[in-house]
């Protein structure tokens, strides 16, 4: 996915969304350029973003998303969750299809023999590699997972 891509699909999407009135996509979609140009303002990023970085605001966005869904679940205001998770799963048309599994699995082995880890002790050292690999493709939990579970044996 490339970033000049993404700004016209968002763009594009940000234009259908106001000519249908589909207020909680436009929403969406407004809170994604939002995030991005925050990120790209920041210092250090000279007005531009990698495509881990734009991956990493989106990956953001789509957790806020979850956690006020919960929330809002857990006090019963289904009708505020709703929009939540509709959010969220336009949110998640953006990201990239996440490695899970069986392909996390072979694809954090070779890492962990490269670099050496054997045993839960080296939990540390193999989570700095691994995420850093990892970003974009597979979500920080599930990496700290499936490392956890690889060097347990």
């Amino acid at each position: 996915m490339l970033i000049e891509t993404l700004d016209a699909q968002l763009t594009q999407d940000l234009k259908d969304a106001m000519r249908a009135k589909a207020s909680v996509r436009l929403e969406a979609i407004r809170s994604i350029r939002s995030a991005l140009t925050m990120e790209k303002s920041n210092p250090g990023n000279s007005g531009s973003l990698t495509e881990a970085q734009t991956i990493t605001v989106l990956q953001r966005l789509k957790k806020q998303r979850q956690e006020s869904a919960d929330i809002y679940n857990t006090q019963n205001r289904a009708d505020l969750a709703q929009v939540e998770e509709e959010q969220l799963a336009i949110i998640q048309a953006y990201l990239p299809q996440m490695i899970e599994g069986d392909d996390l699995e072979a694809a954090l082995r070779p890492l962990l023999t490269q670099i050496g880890a054997s045993g839960p002790a080296d939990f540390g050292k193999a989570m700095g590699v691994c995420s850093k690999a990892m970003a974009g493709k597979a979500e920080g939990k599930v990496v700290a997972d499936m490392v956890k579970r690889l060097l347990q044996g």
